[in-house]
């Protein structure tokens, strides 16, 4: 008979037997089973690499470090570096700005490549674009596109705002003419002659002037603010010290006498200007200058100076006032010893300018002179001007 310990010995042996032959068992994956991703082992040998990248790999391209603001009005070198050069034809830069567009083959340097923006589109809005012409034919866009291009910020100089401040003041208008007419009395001077072998002779004699002029300014609004030249003629007669001849005391000038402004600041600039003359007596040289403190086309106030040869030296100071719009008022005070006088006369004038519209302008003057305290004389002047 079968024993109960040789029993379970047989149900034991059973068990087992029929666990080893179980399919899931039979087909299980080893515990060292390779990670997903892991290069393959397989007989084919490591992958290929993928087609796309290899592609990338024979693509030219630009490595570009991209402008964000520029001055105006001034040229702007664009810089680059070309991945695989041996695959372009050329490279351009695409730009558009200042109302202006345009394209520039950017040439080869020493270390990259380089192409200029000119100075006439880098204003207001500027954007750019490069592009890349392949030895294949085709056009790439390399950095933005012409749809999409990259934006320069253009920063105007401040001498710029305010010279195109001060030209919308003046209506665009740079250029101006004038002509003016002037008549000044210092009444008339007594006069003793003393001669060898002769009476005492004394006598009045006129002392007075008038001048015609002509002048032409152009309005450069910088540094040098504007330049100019004036011409006229200019007749007097005055008292010559010594001579004994009366028909010597007539004087003149026929006279040019180029000149220019620079600023210094906004309220403060400087003239120069040279005079000449030649008559029928001789040639004469001279010079002058001012200097005008505040708005150089509104209230300021000047002083200046100006002599030459024979004829005298005077200095004045000169106030103008804006009274309004279209109406400048300004008083004046002139010390001078023209036309050729023994001793120095005071000028006390007033001069208005009218704004007439379409840069026409009229000026008037008048005052009084006088080289003593008991005899002068007047003043008459008058002037028209045009701008454009």
């Amino acid at each position: 008979m079968v024993n109960e310990k040789q029993l379970k010995r047989g149900v034991t042996g059973l068990a087992c037997a029929l666990a080893l032959s179980s399919p899931a068992v039979a087909n299980a994956e080893p515990e060292s089973a390779p990670v997903a991703g892991a290069p393959s082992t397989s007989a084919a040998g490591p992958s290929a690499e993928p087609p796309a990248a290899a592609a990338s790999a024979a693509r030219p391209a630009v490595h570009h470090s991209p402008c964000l603001t520029a001055s105006e009005a001034r040229d702007i070198t664009i810089e680059a570096t070309l991945e695989r050069p041996d695959l372009v034809k050329r490279a351009v830069l695409v730009y558009r700005g200042g109302g202006t567009h345009g394209e520039v083959e950017l040439a080869r340097g020493s270390s990259s490549y380089a192409a200029v923006i000119p100075a006439a589109a880098v204003r207001g809005s500027l954007t750019y674009a490069i592009e890349l012409e392949t030895t294949a034919g085709e056009r790439l866009p390399a950095f933005a596109t012409r749809a999409l291009p990259h934006p320069v910020t253009v920063l105007d100089d401040v001498d710029d705002r305010a010279s195109a401040a001060t030209l919308a003041r003046l209506g665009g208008r740079r250029s101006v003419v004038e002509t003016s007419a002037e008549y000044a009395s210092f009444g008339d001077q007594t006069t003793t002659l003393r001669t060898r072998g002769a009476p005492v002779r004394t006598f009045d004699t006129p002392d007075h002037f008038y001048r015609f002029e002509g002048a032409y300014t152009y309005r450069l609004l910088g540094v040098v603010s504007e330049f100019g030249i004036r011409a006229g003629a200019v007749r007097g007669e005055s008292v010559v010290e010594g001579e004994t001849d009366p028909s010597k005391y007539q004087v003149g000038l026929n006279y040019g006498a180029p000149r220019v402004r620079l600023r210094a600041t906004d309220w403060l600039h400087v003239e120069a200007e040279l005079l000449t003359s030649v008559t029928e007596v001789g040639f004469s040289v001279g010079g002058g200058g001012a200097v005008l403190v505040g708005d150089p086309y509104g209230t300021k106030i000047v002083f200046g100076a100006e002599g030459i040869q024979v004829f005298g030296v005077r200095g004045y100071t000169r106030l103008d006032l804006v009274a309004n719009r279209r109406l400048m008022v300004s008083p004046i005070v002139e010390v001078t010893g023209m036309p050729h006088a023994e001793s120095a006369g005071v000028r006390l004038l007033g001069e208005a300018r009218v704004d007439l519209g379409k840069g026409f302008g009229l000026v008037g003057r008048g005052g009084y002179q006088a080289r003593t305290f008991n005899r002068g004389g007047p003043t008459l002047g008058a002037g028209l001007s045009y701008s454009f």
